[in-house]
Formats: structure tokens, sequence, C-alpha cells
């Protein structure tokens, strides 16, 4: 999951002899390494410091320096009162419902094309109970539960009763008829809502707005973004998005690492010493720090990184780059967006905002990029998902003592279990909604499905699926038609060249298929990851 920093920071690195990128490197690196393990030119990031501090470590586990940590005694971290994101809104579709767990709240995302936006409602029926997001937008652009075709508008009234006699007592008013309602608001091109929905937090946006990122709607920068959801929880999700010493391992293969020939390798994959130091940790999150590179993390969801990349006048002298002080910075952005999901679940949204290539994204179909970030990122999933439940047999709050981490790169491991510990006794928490364990562990092809947590939730893969599956019928029916030709065609009706090209293309398009199918089951359904063959 680290990729997420290290392959498009590692690609791009690579590439700075020249402005084009080139096409075998480019797509594999769509993922970010902006912790980078190497020292960068100085980055223009507005926010952090780039002097690094002195970071004690002890021999039992990293530790941050105990001035940077700030916080009320007994202060608590109020999950039910922040912003989450529910989805990117170029992933939603207008037409229809969809059906959306954040924070153990199943909602409801639909349009309302009389406000013109997107709401977000309690997913239940207050007739029966039965899941709005199986309903539909009528043609009124009402919300309509079609298990008994109760209809709701935007503020969450109910419109129309079928079963109520129109001369009868306006049932439809009554309060209990009304579907509630969570704030929501569109920031970033991104779908957010506030998991409260008393009245009193109506207008919660003007005291309180989600984290604004402003290269998201900056158009000089390029910004595809993508979503997934992992079955494991929010709490490995952020830890393992915050250290980046397991990429030239768990991703070996697929995440370039141009350092691993500037020293001498003790081992195949190359991994460094990597140094962060903590400069603030409160209730808010904390920002750390590396040379010449910071990150913040904005809790509960952000997760933000910037540096700048090695200029096309940068050489390697020793460990360090020289750089012409001449050549604009380019730079490049990592952000996360990490959305507790529930339980042993979670979701993330993310994208790579940079300010060079642009023309790439128009050129690469968003979907092909998608399949290598997926490939990237179900190489460490299945070990993720262990990892959290043994985590969870010694308990969260007991994960200094079961985790041995005596070196600086897992400064921001530590520092974020320590935020978690310090302001919500080491985990989430989801008031009596869910029991203390984790849900059952399921087959490893069904943990690492692809379609579910992925594809259906996509709107290019969705289509490129849609259009793939299409193509692989084509092709068979093509081979089987050109068969057929070939069969009910009397010996001289077709001359020897002829029958010899359509039972040639039979088997071609036979084999395409064939290929074609393996295809879409490998980069839309599973894909195994072998780390011992690779």
């Amino acid at each position: 999951m680290e990729a997420l920093r290290a392959s498009l920071f590692n690609c791009l690195h690579m590439s700075t002899k020249s402005t084009t990128l080139h096409k075998n490197h480019f797509p594999k690196s769509m993922f970010l390494n902006l912790q980078s393990t190497d020292p960068l030119p100085n980055s223009s990031y507005p926010t952090f410091h780039n002097k690094v501090s002195k970071f004690k470590a002890f021999t039992s586990t990293v530790s941050t320096d105990p001035k940077v940590e700030t916080g009320t005694e007994g202060e608590k971290f109020d999950w039910f009162s922040q912003w989450y994101p529910v989805m990117p809104v170029c992933d939603l579709d207008k037409r229809v419902p969809h059906a959306k767990t954040v924070m153990g709240l199943d909602v409801v995302v639909w349009w309302d094309r009389h406000e013109s936006a997107w709401k977000v409602f309690d997913d239940s029926c207050p007739h029966r109970l039965a899941p709005l997001s199986e309903g539909r937008i009528d043609q009124w652009g009402r919300l309509q539960c079609v298990y008994h075709g109760w209809c709701f508008s935007g503020s969450g009234d109910c419109k129309f009763i079928p079963q109520a006699p129109p001369d009868g007592p306006p049932v439809h008013t009554f309060k209990k008829a009304c579907v509630a309602v969570y704030p929501s608001t569109v920031q970033n091109e991104i779908l957010w809502f506030w998991p409260n929905s008393d009245p009193q937090y109506n207008d919660i946006i003007s005291k309180k707005k989600p984290p604004y990122i402003a290269e998201l709607d900056d158009p000089s920068y390029t910004k595809l973004m993508m979503n997934r959801e992992f079955p494991f929880g929010y709490e490995i999700l952020v830890e393992n998005l915050a250290d980046p010493a397991h990429l030239p391992y768990a991703h070996y293969g697929l995440v370039p690492n141009p350092y691993a020939n500037n020293r001498d390798k003790a081992d195949r994959e190359g991994g460094i010493p990597i140094e962060f130091s903590i400069q603030k940790s409160d209730i808010e999150g904390f920002n750390a720090a590396r040379v010449n590179g910071a990150t913040k993390f904005i809790a509960p969801c952000v997760y933000y990184s910037e540096a700048s990349l090695r200029q096309d006048h940068a050489n390697m002298q020793g460990n360090k780059w020289k750089v012409s002080a001449n050549v604009a910075p380019r730079r490049v952005l990592l952000v996360l967006f990490c959305v507790p999901f529930s339980p042993g679940k979670s979701r993330l949204i993310f994208s790579f905002p940079r300010n060079f290539g642009v023309w790439i994204d128009w050129i690469v179909p968003r979907w092909m990029n998608h399949i290598n970030h997926n490939l990237i990122l179900d190489s460490d999933l299945y070990f993720l998902h262990v990892e959290e439940l043994k985590l969870m047999d010694v308990g969260p709050r007991n994960w200094q003592k079961a985790c041995f981490m005596p070196t600086k790169s897992d400064a921001q491991v530590v520092a974020f279990r320590k935020w978690l510990k310090k302001f919500s006794d080491g985990q989430i928490n989801w008031g009596d909604k869910y029991p203390k364990t984790l849900p059952p562990s399921p087959p490893k092809e069904q943990l690492m499905d692809r379609y579910w947590s992925h594809v259906v939730n996509c709107s290019s893969c969705s289509r490129a699926y849609k259009g793939l599956n299409a193509l692989e019928v084509v092709l068979q029916l093509v081979s089987i038609v050109s068969l057929g030709i070939v069969a009910a065609t009397k010996h001289g009706v077709l001359s020897a060249t002829a029958r010899t090209a359509l039972v040639s293309m039979a088997v071609l398009c036979f084999a395409a298929s064939k290929w074609l199918s393996n295809f879409i089951y490998k980069n839309f359904h599973f894909h195994d990851y072998n780390h011992a063959l690779r």
C-alpha cells in the first residue's frame, strides 16, 4: 500500500533526463514515493519545516519527542463529529441511488436534480426499513423506495404514499414518514458527509469544513482519482500508508527502486535506512518531516505529502543530488483519503496531483492506470489482513508490546498508533454498533476480489469491463460464424484460399477470446501475488 507513495515518484525521477515519460515506466509508477528514501531538492511545501530534528530511539521501539505531543489530559477524539469523504463524484451515476457505508453507517447517495446537489440519506425506508439504495429516482426527481413506492424529496420529506387514500389524513406529512438526512457537500470533486443527522448539524458546513487541498482544484495539475475497498480496517490502512520501508519488499518487481544501485546492497531488494521526525502531534493529527520533505496527517481521514522532483539538470554525486538552481521545480503530491468503513473494512480514495506530464492522462485511459494501481495494492493486501487479525488478538492498546520497531523509518507508524491510543483508546470508537471482534476471514480469492472492491464502484473500470466482455462475445461469435460458413458451404462455392482464411480467422478469434477472458479475470476479478516466486 505504501506503493501509493512510491511507484509514481520513483519512475518520474527516472525520467528526468527528458520531459518525455517512457510509457513502460509511467503506468506502473502512478503510485508515489513522496516520502523518498533519498534527499530531494528543496521542497516548496508551505506548511512544513525542512529541517529534520534529532529523533530519540529506544531499544524497544521508536519514540516521538514528548515536546511535540500536545493535548488536554483525557481529551478524546469525537469520530462522529468529523467530515468523511464518501466517493469521488466522477464515480457516482446521477441516474441511480448508491449504497455506501462510512463509520458503520449505511447511507444512500443520490442526485437531487431540483437542488442540483448530491444528497446523503439513511439507507432505510421509514415504512418497513427496506434499503432505499435498491430503489430508483422517479420521473419527478424523487427518491422512490421500490418496496411499496414511497417517495422522498431532497429534504428527506415524504412526498407520496401510494397506499394512503387521497381523501384521508395526510400521513405522508408526519415526521415519522421522513428519512434521516446527513449534511453533505462536494469539495475537491469528492462528496463528503457529516455522520450525524441531528438538525443542529444542518448548517455545520458554515462552522467546520472538510480539509481542502488546493492542488486538486488547480487546472494546471493532473488529478485522476481512484477508490478501492479493503478487507482490513482503517487503522491498518493508515499505518501502512505511513510506512515507506516496506516498498522494496512487499512490492518487489512492481515499484521501481532507483536508489538500490546507489549503495552496497545487503539483499536483493536494496532497502535503505529512512529517517523521519515528528514535528507536531495533537488531537488534530500530526506533522512529520524528512530531509527536504514533509507529510501531514489530518485526522481522521487525510494523509498528505508533497515534494519536488529532480529536474532535467540533476545528477547524482555520491549520495546527494545536485540540481541546477535555474530549473523550475516540478511538484507531485500524494493525497490520500482513508475512510473508516466498518471493523475490518476500509476504503481508500486517492489522487496524485502533479504540475507536469498532464497530457499523459489525456491519452492513457483511466481504467488502464487503475489496473496497475490494483496490482500494486493487491501485493500486500493479504498479509495486511492477517496482520490485523493478529493485532486484534493481542489488543490494539498493546501494539507497542507486540511490535518491535527500533528504527526511525517506523516513526510515522508509531506517531499514528500513539495518536490513536492517546485520543481514542487505540482504535475507532464505533459506539455499540459492532462487537469487539473482526468478521471471519474469507478465502483468499474472495479476499482479493477486485470486482466488488473496485470495479463496480469505478465508472471507468465498469465501462471497460462491460466493453471487454462484449468484445469477448463478439470474438466468439465471429469464430463460430466463420466455422459455420465453412461447414455449410459446398466445396465448389468457396475457393481453398477463402476457406483457409475463414478457418484461420475462426482460430485467431477463438484464441483472442480466450486470451481476453483471462485478461478480464486477472485484471477485473482476481490476480494473486506470490512473493516467494518473484
